[in-house]
């Protein structure tokens, strides 16, 4: 029999029956080397983020729970208040070295610094620049307590020890005027931002050029450094970040309408490639009539109903602040349901940064709130985020 089917093959003009079996075999090998890698490369995607995530988790179950912000709200003082973060192992160690506020934000770039130091490779650009934001809200806080008049000491509690320039800061502080800081960041990305905008603040007296054109040069980066995604986690990524971009623009140009702003004076301070809005519609937006059709013209948009839902407020009030709190939580829960969907790459890595950052500010408006004497709780947990 055996020899009939090598009499067979060798008629049909194919290899011996030995090497036509041996060629079987290779082929067959071949197929389940392919499928075995099919099956692990998600394992081993999944591998890199084995000992963020970890991290990441123990950190994400010390986040304050409903109960902890209700005794938070019964405290009477920020004296209580104080002593109860004592109690907290990553508050306490900021807490009897800073004011309170400058603890809350030093603990939150203690977060962004581990995860920029945690992140796997092909993920950890986004989150080192991220530190950048620390530079840049210490740029603005020194800026604005010179032009202040506030002494050395009234200046370093409004700085946080973090970032690139954090050896910087003594020298910073110690400076004169708006142009010996500007000197001192020579050698700086931030020096060039500044040589242009800080002669626009000077001539108008509005910080607005300065503080606009940092945050431009912050996202601008942010989004290059998440560009191009090349898999499920850096695909997210982008998503998030392009989020804070859009977000960042609208609000720009909603308060620039509720100030009778045009778009030349706010197009040299937008990021003009977005998530879902580019720079031919933010032109559309700014050429709108008034803030009613800022927000019909983001239909279509993912940011369109929830803008819709405030625009009441809005008409009432005057105010643009219930169109920002809506952006804020559309980035919460942008951040909450990519925590959902990646659960084991670099979703909960974007979840717990978000849920730290609303922690913070939550602790800060009580904090606040303490110190406004005729401010109850219950109003007070109505302003928590």
């Amino acid at each position: 029999m055996v020899e009939d089917i090598s009499t067979l093959i060798t008629g049909l003009g194919l290899p011996s029956g030995e090497a036509f079996l041996a060629l079987v075999v290779v082929v067959l090998a071949i197929i389940g080397l392919i499928a075995v890698i099919s099956a692990i490369r998600p394992v081993l995607s999944m591998y890199p983020y084995t000992y963020p995530l970890a991290r990441v988790r123990a950190r994400k179950g010390r986040l304050f729970t409903d109960k902890q912000y209700t005794e938070l709200l019964e405290s009477q003082t920020t004296e209580e208040v104080k002593n109860y973060l004592r109690g907290l192992p990553e508050y306490a160690k900021y807490i009897d070295e800073y004011p309170l506020e400058k603890a809350l934000d030093s603990q939150l770039a203690e977060t962004y610094d581990l995860i920029a130091r945690i992140a796997p490779d092909n993920t950890k650009d986004p989150f080192i620049f991220l530190m950048k934001k620390w530079d840049i809200r210490n740029i603005k806080s020194i800026i604005i307590a010179k032009e202040a008049g506030l002494s050395e000491e009234e200046t370093m509690n409004l700085v946080v020890p973090f970032g690139e320039l954090s050896d910087k800061l003594n020298t910073l502080i110690d400076a004169d005027s708006v142009d010996e800081i500007l000197n001192n960041l020579e050698g700086t990305d931030y020096a060039p931002i500044l040589e242009d905008s800080i002669p626009v603040y000077k001539e108008t007296g509005i910080l607005l050029p300065v503080e606009a054109s940092l945050d431009k040069y912050l996202l601008e980066n942010l989004l290059r450094t998440a560009a191009t995604p090349e898999d499920d986690n850096t695909a997210y990524l982008h998503e998030y970040v392009g989020n804070l971009v859009d977000i960042t623009n609208i609000k720009m140009i909603l308060r620039a309408k509720a100030d009778g702003l045009k778009y030349d004076d706010i197009e040299p301070y937008m990021v003009s490639d977005g998530y879902q809005i580019r720079e031919w519609k933010l032109k559309d937006l700014m050429e709108s009539e008034d803030v009613s059709g800022v927000v019909n013209g983001l239909e279509g948009t993912d940011y369109a109903p929830m803008l819709t839902e405030s625009l009441t407020d809005y008409t009432e009030t005057g105010s643009i602040q219930a169109f920002e709190k809506a952006l804020d939580e559309h980035v919460s829960e942008v951040a909450q349901r990519i925590s959902q969907k990646n659960q084991f790459g670099i979703g909960p890595m974007i979840g717990y940064l978000n849920k730290k950052e609303n922690e913070i500010k939550n602790l800060k408006i009580i904090i606040r709130g303490k110190r406004e004497q005729d401010l109850s709780a219950s109003v007070i947990k109505e302003m928590l985020v």
